[in-house]
């Protein structure tokens, strides 16, 4: 199944990195690149939080989202993820794109301009109608919580 996503590229992007590409046939996410508008690197120190420009917008159709979340070569070599993983981004919102990258790991990082950053994943979303009921249907596992179905 396909849906159509429109893009528009920000003004002081670099268009030659071309749009978010899924990198084989098989693949369920398609990666995002770093798009710095002085085309510069930057350092993301371990343990800190950075807002990473893609310079696009987007037009995600109605009824579904665009995920983003970690690639997974970067979180298993250098601790390079998403703190909000998924992130989401709604199919109203047009502002600029970025990523919120976070470095896990124990060195500090380098994101060089054009850097395939994350993985974006288009999802249908379902749109719940919430609503106060006097009891709930009781289950098997109740209220249990944390671990309570066992360890293995």
């Amino acid at each position: 199944m396909t849906v159509d996503v429109d893009f528009a590229w920000l003004a002081d992007a670099d268009q030659t990195l071309g749009l978010p590409r899924y990198e084989t046939d098989g693949a369920a996410g398609a990666d995002i690149r770093a798009n710095f508008p002085d085309k510069s690197d930057i350092t993301i120190a371990p343990g800190q939080l950075v807002l990473v420009p893609t310079g696009l917008r987007v037009a995600v159709p109605p009824g579904y989202e665009v995920q983003m979340r970690p690639r997974s070569g970067l979180a298993l070599k250098y601790g390079i993820t998403l703190p909000n993983a998924p992130g989401t981004i709604d199919a109203d919102y047009r502002g600029p794109l970025g990523v919120i990258l976070l470095n896990a790991g124990a060195e500090p990082f380098v994101i060089t301009h054009g850097m395939r950053i994350a993985q974006m994943v288009v999802a249908p979303v379902v749109q719940a109608r919430f609503r106060v009921v006097d009891d709930l249907e009781d289950t098997p596992r109740g209220g249990g919580g944390f671990g309570s179905t066992g360890t293995e």
